[in-house]
C-alpha cells in the first residue's frame, strides 16, 4: 500500500494539477499515465542496451534510435523545466516531440502502446511537467507492488460517474467478489465493462498470491500475459488508464477490446470465458435495434443492467462462473424483463449467492443500493438453494466521506485471514464474515431466517416470482414491550412516582420560588 512520503508527494502533485487548471480527475490520471508510459519505454530500451552490451551484439528492435536521445526519459528528466517542456511541445527529431514519439510507437510497436495513439498532451506549464516527471522518477518501477499501489492510489481519486452510470468500484468490494469466485490458473477471465481494469487486476493479484509457483513456468506466464485477461471498454480514455493499470500490475499485453459490449459488432464473443466479473452500467437505456439479437433472445429489455446479465450468460462457457454487481431493482423488479432474466438464471443455470450491500458503498458519486450475484452457467439448471447475505458494513463510513472504520492492516486481514477476524470486525466490516460463511454452506444451512445470512430454496423463489430481495425472505423478530396501566402512570407504581406526585412536587417548588421572590 502507498504510505508516507510517496503518498504525500502524490497528494501534492494532485493539488498542483488542480491549481494549474486541470480539475477533471480522469484527465489528471491520463496525463500521469502518459508520463509513466514514457518512463517505461526508456526502461525497456535501457534493458535492451544492457543485454546487448553483455552479449556484445547489436540491439534488436530498439525502441529509440541514437538520434532520439533527447526524447528519452533519462535525458529530459535532467533538463530544466523550460527545456523539458519544449521537448514535449515542439518537434525535436524527425518532426516529433517526446510526446509525439510515444504516440508513433503505438503505431508500430507493442500491443499496449496502441492504446496511446489518440493521446493528447494537456499539462499546461513547465513547472507542473517538471514536478510530475520528478515525482514519477522517484518510484521504484522494478517493484510491481509499489508501482501497482501507486496507480491504485491514483485511481482511488477517480470519483466521477460516466454518462451511462459507470463508476469505479471500490477495491475492497472487488476483492470480496474475487475471493468468492476463486480464479484459477486455468481460467480465461473477462470484464465486459472493464473501465480502469480493477476486476482484471484484482484477479491477477489473487493468482499471484494463491499460485506463486505457476509464475515460474514459462508456458503459464505467456498465457497470463497474453490470453488470460480480456476487457471490453468503448471509452478510449478508460482503455488507456485500464491498460496502464494492468501493465503496472504485471500483465504485459492486456487485451482490451474497443467495442460496445452490447452491440451486434461484439456478437462473435460467445461461450469463450470461464470467469466473468463486472460492475456494468446501471442507468443506461438502449434501443432494441442497436443491441445484439442474441442478448435480446435471453432478455428482451432496453435496460443496460438487464442486458449485461444476458451478455454475460452468452459470453460464458458452460461451467463458467460469474460475479456481478447489480442495482437492487434487478432483484425485485416486477416488469416482464426483470422476471425473465431472474427466471433464466435460476431455472436454466445455477444461482449460488445474493449478497446485498449497504446503499453507501458507491458514495459520494452514487447512493444506489446494490447487490452481488454469483452464478454458474450450466444450460441445464442446477439451482437448489440460494445463499442470501445482508451486508450492513463494508469497513468504511456510509456517508460521502467514506472514512475508514478499520485500519489498512485489518483490511488486508479481511482477505487473508477472514475466518480469524470475521467475528471481531462484524458490524464494522462484514466482508470477512461474507467470505467465511460463503465457504461453509453446510453450516449456513442451519441458520435461521432471523440471522444475517441464510439459504432459500428454489421452490420458495419460484413461489415468489423469483424475487431475490433478501427482505422478502428475512424474518424480523418483534420484542413484546409491556407498558404500565393508565392508573399506574397517573398514580405511580411501587417506588416509582406517577404524574400526580410529580405534578404536586412541581407546584410545591413553584410556591417556594414565589415566596423567595417576595
Amino acid at each position: 500500500m502507498i504510505t508516507g512520503q510517496l503518498r504525500n508527494e502524490i497528494d501534492k502533485l494532485w493539488e498542483t494539477f488542480w491549481t494549474g487548471g486541470i480539475t477533471n480527475p480522469l484527465t489528471v490520471i491520463e496525463q500521469i499515465t502518459y508520463l509513466i508510459f514514457l518512463r517505461r519505454l526508456d526502461d525497456m530500451q535501457t534493458l535492451k542496451e544492457n543485454q546487448a552490451n553483455k552479449l556484445g551484439m547489436e540491439i534488436t528492435d530498439p525502441i529509440y534510435e541514437p538520434k532520439h536521445k533527447e526524447l528519452r526519459w533519462s535525458y529530459f528528466k535532467n533538463q530544466d523545466p523550460e527545456t523539458m517542456y519544449r521537448l514535449f511541445t515542439q518537434p525535436v527529431v524527425d518532426d516529433m516531440s517526446a510526446f509525439d514519439f510515444m504516440k508513433q510507437v503505438g503505431g508500430n510497436g507493442s500491443t499496449f502502446s496502441q492504446y496511446m495513439k489518440d493521446a493528447t498532451f494537456m499539462i499546461p506549464t513547465p513547472r507542473l511537467l517538471d514536478k510530475t516527471v520528478q515525482m514519477i522518477d522517484t518510484i521504484d518501477m522494478k517493484d510491481r507492488d509499489t508501482k501497482g499501489d501507486l496507480y491504485e492510489y491514483l485511481l482511488s481519486k477517480l470519483q466521477i460517474s460516466g454518462q451511462n452510470g459507470q463508476f469505479r468500484t471500490p477495491r475492497h468490494i472487488i476483492r470480496m467478489m474475487v475471493n468468492m469466485v476463486h480464479p484459477t490458473t486455468d481460467d480465461k477471465i473477462c470484464d465486459p465493462a472493464a473501465g480502469t481494469g480493477g476486476f482484471l487486476v484484482a484477479a491477477g493479484e489473487y493468482l499471484r498470491q494463491q499460485y506463486p509457483e505457476a509464475f515460474h513456468k514459462k508456458e503459464f506466464l505467456q498465457y497470463y500475459n497474453q490470453e488470460m485477461f480480456t476487457g471490453i471498454e468503448f471509452d478510449a480514455t478508460m482503455r488507456r488508464i485500464g491498460a496502464m493499470n494492468m501493465l503496472l500490475h504485471g500483465v504485459e499485453t492486456p487485451n482490451l477490446i474497443p467495442k460496445d459490449a452490447l452491440s451486434e459488432e461484439n456478437g462473435d464473443i460467445e461461450d469463450q470465458f470461464s470467469l466473468i466479473m463486472a460492475n456494468p452500467p446501471f442507468k443506461g437505456s438502449l434501443d432494441y435495434d442497436i443491441v445484439d439479437n442474441k442478448i435480446l433472445n435471453i432478455v428482451k429489455s432496453k435496460k443496460t443492467e438487464l442486458l449485461f446479465l444476458g451478455l454475460m450468460l452468452r459470453m460464458l462457457k458452460p461451467g463458467g462462473r460469474c460475479a456481478v454487481i447489480v442495482p437492487n431493482g434487478v432483484l425485485f423488479g416486477s416488469s416482464k424483463a426483470h422476471k425473465q432474466i431472474r427466471k433464466e438464471i435460476i431455472e436454466n443455470h445455477q444461482l449460488q449467492a445474493v449478497v446485498s450491500m449497504p446503499s453507501g458503498v458507491f458514495k459520494p458519486y452514487a447512493g444506489v443500493s446494490t447487490a452481488v450475484l454469483v452464478f454458474t452457467k450450466t444450460n441445464s439448471g442446477g439451482t437448489d438453494n440460494v445463499w442470501f447475505y445482508e451486508m450492513k458494513a463494508d469497513g468504511k463510513s456510509l456517508d460521502d466521506n467514506r472514512a475508514d472504520l478499520i485500519s489498512p492492516e485489518q483490511f488486508e486481514q479481511v482477505f487473508t485471514e477472514s475466518d480469524k477476524v470475521a467475528d471481531e470486525l462484524l458490524g464494522k466490516c462484514d466482508i470477512a464474515d461474507v467470505l467465511k460463511r460463503y465457504q461453509k454452506p453446510e453450516e449456513e444451512s442451519k441458520r435461521e431466517r432471523t440471522e444475517q445470512s441464510f439459504f432459500v430454496s428454489k421452490k420458495e423463489l419460484q413461489e415468489n416470482d423469483y424475487d431475490l430481495s433478501i427482505n422478502r425472505y428475512k424474518e424480523i423478530v418483534y420484542e413484546e414491550v409491556e407498558y404500565d396501566s393508565p392508573d399506574e402512570i397517573i398514580n405511580g407504581k411501587g417506588d416509582e412516582k406517577g404524574i400526580r406526585q410529580l405534578t404536586e412536587e412541581r407546584l410545591n417548588l413553584l410556591n417556594e420560588l414565589e415566596e423567595l421572590l417576595k
